[in-house]
């Protein structure tokens, strides 16, 4: 029998920031860094147990942007192998933030 604190929702470290930038998502309009963030997220959040706002809010801008997730991955890598979408530096604390 599981425990009560194994069925409680964790909170992410990164979950404000990240709010921050789904929030941005779902004003603006697709642009090739905005996918690369989407996939970025939908990664960080796939079976993480909590941020359940953040996930409905990945699946809703999916929905708007009228992909699947296996679209977005494949899309996301073709971007990459052109290009580099995250620049060292473009962040404070100097580093990618993918975990």
């Amino acid at each position: 029998m599981a425990s009560a604190a194994e069925n409680k929702d964790q909170q992410h470290p990164q979950e404000k920031n990240d709010k921050d930038i789904v929030e941005r998502l779902l004003r603006e309009e697709p642009s090739n860094r905005h996918y690369a963030e989407l996939a970025r997220l939908r990664i960080r959040y796939c079976s993480f147990p909590g941020a359940r706002e953040i996930q409905q809010n990945l699946d809703a801008i999916l929905q708007r942007w009228q992909m699947t997730e296996e679209q977005l991955f494949e899309l996301t890598r073709q971007i990459h192998a052109t290009g580099q979408v995250y620049k060292r530096g473009n962040n404070s604390q100097g580093q990618d933030d993918w975990s």
